[in-house]
């Protein structure tokens, strides 16, 4: 169920706190309760993908107690190969096997398994532990923490990505401990403030870019609606991603739990590194820790840290879809980031209004790619922006302004709410701000989040 519906908001949620909150003072009721609430709302989507998850969670935890038991590392090896496996096979066989086709004339018929929603999510989450594991850096857990770490609802399907060591020694903490009305408060702040990103700003900016880049499939589009998909869009997925991460921090919140921040005001960076120091916090902290750093990083000389970025991005690129735009997206990142070493090597820093217009220019070009449904249809759209086409207006033009202000300008959701104390004033505006977005939701499709494709 969506964070954004009323199933979720009137049915789910509520319930849920209060059967968590009751069950304070019994640690191993209130944490099955908590595991089995997550089971019902990964299943909510589709009840089919349940057993995948408890196989997984199954397969991992025994791959742990045997590891601790035989203390071989080869265990640790063979189940981090087993999650790729299931990942590769339900995101990636299609698509490889598509490639394979055009590479080599075999017509290799396999059929696109329907993608289980937050499988990338919580097999990163699989592989974090073992990986750890691996390096001496994590301790056993029970099944009961361990299932609770992988399945727990506000994380599983968009992340953040969280590490065990910061989930689960939380776990046993009451809920009602000192300072829960604090908790309480800032996880509603938190949840309130995501839940205004997703539907008053990414929900009406998906309006402006997704008809753009469907018509885009499969016929030519003109200036205008070019220019409106390639401004609205690195709007509507920041928007769309970061509410989802402020909804999973606030929720987190109210159960007592304290998730890592995601976002942090990426579009206000002056260079791409210092974008992606602040977009998808977490992923770029696995993909460094568990990926560009095992490579080597930058401790063999500045061309090869070049060639690691350039692995690591594509690798993200692929994370993120099955498909060639995302691989060239992640591509173009990753050269991106090389040119950067390069440049602070040899060249003085470039001036910080410069750099930004630079980067701004270079993310509306590759967010294209990231959106489009394929190459054709990103060509089509950066030929257009390019000025070749019929000449229109550019649509949506204030509620792009708005929200281009909000994300250049205004604050971020930690910032505004770590500096909110409790105030009388404060009850009322949050409850005119709740009403509020209730009545927009009541009137408004429930777009899904964009991460849940990946």
């Amino acid at each position: 169920m969506l964070f954004n519906s009323f199933a979720f908001l009137f049915g789910f949620l509520p319930w849920v706190l209060i059967g968590f909150w009751l069950l304070n003072r019994h640690e191993d009721a209130r944490l099955w309760f908590l595991c089995a609430a997550s089971l019902v709302f990964y299943g909510y989507w589709d009840w089919r993908f349940v057993p995948l998850l408890v196989a997984l969670i199954v397969f991992n935890w025994l791959a742990a107690k045997m590891f601790f038991k035989y203390r071989q590392r080869f265990i640790l090896k063979a189940g981090i190969v087993a999650n790729l496996l299931v990942l590769g096979i339900f995101k990636y066989l299609g698509f490889f096997s598509e490639m394979l086709g055009e590479v080599t004339g075999w017509q290799v018929e396999i059929a696109r398994l329907a993608l289980p929603l937050g499988i990338s999510f919580f097999t990163f989450h699989n592989i974090i532990y073992l990986a750890d594991l691996h390096r001496g850096r994590a301790p056993r857990y029970s099944f009961r923490d361990y299932a609770l770490y992988i399945a727990l609802f506000p994380q599983i399907l968009a992340g953040p990505i969280v590490r065990h060591n910061e989930i689960i020694p939380q776990l046993r903490e009451p809920p009602l401990r000192s300072g829960f009305s604090e908790r309480l408060a800032r996880g509603v702040a938190f949840f309130l403030f995501g839940l205004g990103k997703k539907v008053l700003f990414a929900d009406e900016l998906a309006k402006l870019a997704d008809p753009v880049f469907a018509q885009a499939a499969h016929a030519a589009v003109n200036v205008g609606q070019a220019w409106t998909a390639a401004l609205a869009f690195p709007l509507q997925i920041y928007f769309d991603f970061s509410g989802y991460s402020d909804m999973a921090i606030g929720l987190a919140l109210m159960l007592g739990f304290v998730l890592p921040y995601n976002f942090d005001a990426p579009y206000r960076a002056a260079s791409l590194a210092q974008f992606w120091r602040r977009w998808h916090m977490t992923l770029i902290r696995f993909l460094r820790d568990y990926v560009y750093i095992p490579l080597g990083g930058n401790r063999c000389g500045w061309m090869l840290q070049c060639i690691n970025i350039l692995i690591t991005f594509l690798l993200s690129g692929l994370w993120h879809g099955a498909g060639w735009t995302c691989i060239v997206w992640g591509g173009l990142h990753g050269l991106g980031l090389a040119a950067g070493v390069a440049w602070r090597r040899y060249l003085k820093p470039m001036p910080q209004p410069l750099s930004w217009v630079l980067l701004i220019a270079f993310l509306l070009a590759t967010w294209i790619l990231f959106r489009a449904p394929s190459l054709a249809a990103a060509g089509t759209i950066l030929t257009a922006m390019a000025g070749q086409g019929i000449l229109a207006p550019v649509s949506g033009v204030l509620t792009i302004a708005v929200a281009a202000a909000f994300a250049l300008i205004g604050p971020s959701s930690q910032a505004l709410i770590e500096r909110l104390r409790p105030a009388a004033w404060l009850a009322p505006l949050a409850a005119v701000a709740t009403i509020a977005v209730v009545f927009k939701l009541n009137g408004s499709p429930a777009y899904e989040f964009i991460y849940f494709h990946f």
